[in-house]
């Protein structure tokens, strides 16, 4: 059973950084992918970034490209989102979400793709 558990939310100012951890435990499928996905109040959850098994391949949304990076440790049991210059806009809740399968990268960006979730973790970006 796969868990994950994200930390590293908080409030942050505009141009800040702030660097998001997902906790991964429970792989055992070589092929894997772990999303970041956010939702602000009143919005559908959208894709944010992605990096999947065993190549490393990842992939963003265009408005956090440059911006964001994802990546993960050498055990592959936790995964970083390293968010810099962040704006108001992406003041959301975070969301860390596991497939224990290869997907292609529009399949990566859709949220019914993956199967289990993390309990979430706030962002909030302040002017």
């Amino acid at each position: 059973q796969v868990q994950l558990v994200e930390a590293g939310g908080g409030l942050v100012q505009a141009g800040g950084s702030l660097r998001l951890s997902c906790a991964v435990s429970g792989r055992t499928s070589s092929s894997f992918i772990v999303g970041w996905f956010r939702q602000a109040p009143g919005k559908e959850r959208e894709f944010v970034a992605a990096i999947r098994w065993p190549d490393g391949r990842t992939y963003y949304e265009d408005s956090v490209k440059g911006r964001f990076t994802i990546y993960r440790d050498s055990s592959g049991n936790m995964v970083y989102l390293q968010m810099t210059s962040l704006k108001i806009e992406d003041t959301a809740d975070y969301y860390c979400a596991a497939e224990p399968r290869l997907l292609s990268a529009a399949q990566a960006m859709g949220p019914e793709e993956y199967g289990y979730w993390g309990q979430g973790t706030q962002v909030t970006v302040s002017s």
